[in-house]
This record gives C-alpha cells, sequence and structure tokens, in this order.
C-alpha cells in the first residue's frame, strides 16, 4: 500500500488538526473498547465548530447565568435568510416549531398526524432512528425499498426511487406519513426537484403526509439540494438543523417548518405533549452564529475538505480493495459501500474490523434489511485518521477467507 498517500490540505480552517475526544464524554469516542479504536461510525464529525460559533458560546459562557430561555426573533430571522439566501426557500416566522433535535421533531409530528396502527412509509435502507420513532408511535412500517443499481467498471453504484411501488404503497388507505429522507442517509441520494416533485404529487393524491428530514441539506457534492416544501404542495413538514453541518448536535437545536396552520397547530400539541418543547441558550445562540457569512464560509470550505476525503477513500479502495464497490455519493459525509463480493454480511464484517482492525464502522442493516451487504464509513474526520483507517480496514479485508 505505497501509492495511495496522506497529504495535508491547505485551508484558512485546519481540518488537518488532530482532536483527541477520548475522555470528553463523547458518545463516538467513549464508547469505543480502548482508546486505539479508529471511530468512522456514528453521524459525529471530528472538527471543532466553526470560531465564530465558538466566540459567541464563549461570550454567553461568561454571563454566567443560564436559566430558562426566550427564543429570540433573531433566532427565526438568521434561519429565514439562510434558506433564502442559500436555497431560495422562502419560509415566515409563523411557520417555525423550534424543538431540541431533528429525531425528536419527527416523533413528534408523527403523534400529531397518525394513529396507532396506521403506516408510516419509509424509503430503505435508511436512517435508523426512523424505525424507532415509528414503533415508539404505535405505527406500522411499510416500505418503498430503493433499488440498487451497481454499475459497471466505468459507473459508481446508485439508487433510484421504484415510483409505481411508491405509488401502491401511498394507496394503501392505512398509510397516512411518508417520512422522506433529503438528502438520504445512507444511500448518499440527494433527490431532484423533479423526484420531489413526483413523490409529493403521488402523497397529495392519496392524502399522504410527508415529514421531510433533511437535517443533511447542506452536504452536496456537486448536485443541488431542493427543500421538498418548495417544489411540492402536498401537506407536509420540514425538520431542519445545523447540528450536522457545524458539528453541533450536542447543543440540542433543531427547527419543524410547516405552512399550514392547522397543522401546525397539531405538530406544536404533540411537541408540548412529548416535552421537547424548550431549547437551551447555547443551542440558540450556536444556530444564530452558524447562519451568518463566517459561518457559511467555515462551512463551505469544511465540505471542501470533507469531499476531497470521498475522493481519498475512493482512490485508495479502487486500489486496495476493488473488490468492494464504493456507492456515489452526492450527499451527507457517509460512505455506504457494499462488501457482498467478500462473502459476508456488513454486520460480519463490522465486527471483525472492530476485533482485528480496531476500526469501528456502522453495519448495513441498522438501516433495514436492503442494508445487509453493506456498510457504512463517516468521511468527516481528519484525514490522516481516515487513511489509517482505511489501512487497517484494508488488512482484514485482503486476509479474509
Amino acid at each position: 500500500m505505497q501509492k495511495t498517500v496522506f497529504q495535508p490540505t491547505a485551508m484558512q480552517y485546519n481540518f488537518d488538526l488532530p482532536v483527541n475526544r477520548f475522555g470528553t464524554n463523547s458518545y463516538k469516542y467513549d464508547t469505543m473498547p480502548d482508546n486505539e479504536t479508529i471511530p468512522l461510525w456514528v453521524a459525529d464529525m471530528d472538527f471543532e465548530t466553526a470560531p465564530v460559533i465558538i466566540q459567541a458560546l464563549r461570550q454567553r459562557m461568561q454571563h454566567g447565568c443560564f436559566g430558562y430561555t426566550a427564543v429570540p426573533d433573531s433566532f427565526y430571522q438568521a434561519t429565514i435568510d439562510w434558506f433564502h439566501r442559500r436555497h431560495n426557500w422562502r419560509t415566515e416566522k409563523a411557520w417555525y416549531i423550534y424543538t431540541t433535535g431533528v429525531v425528536p421533531a419527527i416523533s413528534a409530528i408523527i403523534k400529531a398526524m397518525t394513529q396507532p396502527g396506521d403506516k408510516v412509509l419509509v424509503q430503505t435502507p435508511v436512517y435508523n432512528c426512523f424505525f424507532s420513532s415509528i414503533r415508539n408511535n404505535r405505527c406500522l412500517l411499510a416500505d418503498n425499498t430503493l433499488v440498487y443499481d451497481a454499475g459497471d467498471e466505468n459507473t459508481l453504484p446508485t439508487y433510484h426511487i421504484d415510483f409505481a411501488d411508491f405509488e401502491r404503497q401511498c394507496a394503501d388507505p392505512a398509510v397516512k406519513v411518508f417520512l422522506l429522507c433529503n438528502p438520504h442517509n445512507p444511500a448518499g441520494r440527494v433527490w431532484t426537484a423533479e423526484e420531489l416533485r413526483m413523490m409529493g404529487g403521488i402523497c397529495r393524491r392519496n392524502g399522504v403526509f410527508v415529514i421531510a428530514d433533511e437535517i443533511h441539506c447542506e452536504f452536496t457534492n456537486g448536485c443541488r439540494y431542493t427543500p421538498f416544501d418548495s417544489v411540492s404542495d402536498a401537506p407536509c413538514a420540514v425538520c431542519v438543523s445545523p447540528s450536522k453541518t457545524f458539528n453541533i448536535a450536542g447543543l440540542q437545536i433543531a427547527n419543524i417548518i410547516a405552512a399550514d396552520d392547522g397543522i401546525r397547530r397539531r405538530i406544536d400539541k404533540a411537541i408540548n405533549i412529548n416535552e421537547v418543547c424548550d431549547v437551551n441558550p447555547f443551542g440558540v445562540i450556536a444556530l444564530q452564529s452558524a447562519y451568518t457569512t463566517e459561518g457559511e464560509e467555515w462551512m463551505n470550505q469544511m465540505k471542501e475538505y470533507v469531499y476531497s476525503n470521498y475522493d481519498f477513500a475512493r482512490a485508495f479502495m479502487a486500489e486496495h480493495l476493488p473488490m468492494l464497490r464504493v456507492t456515489k455519493l452526492e450527499g451527507t459525509y457517509l460512505l455506504w459501500v457494499n462488501v457482498s463480493s467478500l462473502g459476508v454480511s456488513g454486520a460480519e464484517l463490522a465486527g471483525r474490523l472492530l476485533d482485528e482492525a480496531k476500526v469501528c464502522v456502522s453495519e448495513g442493516q441498522h438501516y433495514g434489511a436492503a442494508g445487509r451487504d453493506f456498510i457504512r464509513i463517516n468521511l468527516a474526520t481528519q484525514r490522516q485518521k481516515l487513511h489509517e483507517g482505511l489501512k487497517r480496514m484494508a488488512k482484514v479485508c485482503l486476509n479474509h477467507d
């Protein structure tokens, strides 16, 4: 393994800078068996957040009083301006409901829009917390499984939607909600405006409410993110947060955006029933600081670094692990890899990587049966760490019986 080598990057912000996260109660790191294990699993970046956010948090902390927080108009305006400027999506303050995170938001919206026994449609393989949000609301799962296109020697694998099956699923009177992932985790698709319009049209005709999880909206690689609500007139609620983009998930802040007054009242009631209606002062400050020109510049450089990690990982695997199939990454920072050629499931390989190589990746079956032959690798880390993780993976895969 001599050809694919680590090269430091030259940027205003130093994303190569190692950050020791062990001993900080990090879920990503401090759940590992030991400090030698490289965690490339949960969707949590290894970069310090934008300096503009750190400065604002430091200033707020120095005040020393952290009581109940009233969310100011500037919070809403920052979000409205960000989505209008970056994505040409016009929203209004009245459409917003703030909450602690996108997963609590999804759970509350399902509670608001369903009754126990109703079905919620998803597109597997899909974010594993969707399953628990559906189950915890005593709803049933309906699955419009995405179609895997394996590609050939000249094209990367990718996914597309089986629209005939999607329409059949939505025609089931028991299906009350479609839970959309846009961009899609872990398939790496950024749905086009036309795909979103088609899904929205089918949902509207069949009376299916759409929940759009758009937490990864800023992570696009050579394509354009389209907010679902900006291209469809289907009844919907869109869930967004700066948490993934700026590595501030622990600050617990997110927004639900729903234009319809009646729907918003139902969601707001469910938010209060689930008791996720209060947020902390640091989350509010962090969002306002993130959604600035300084935050945007940091984000742009961070994305450039992450997607150069994607190019690096693809080159490494093409050279050293050509038997594995890397899915085309249009969005998110999560590499989806087909390992079926090894004759093991993703879960089996993930177990071996942890035990034999001290590398932790996500096993694909967490994202539904359609993910059985896959592993998911988090690319949002220092390139040197990624390189070491890939080298360790290669030793296990190449020595596989």
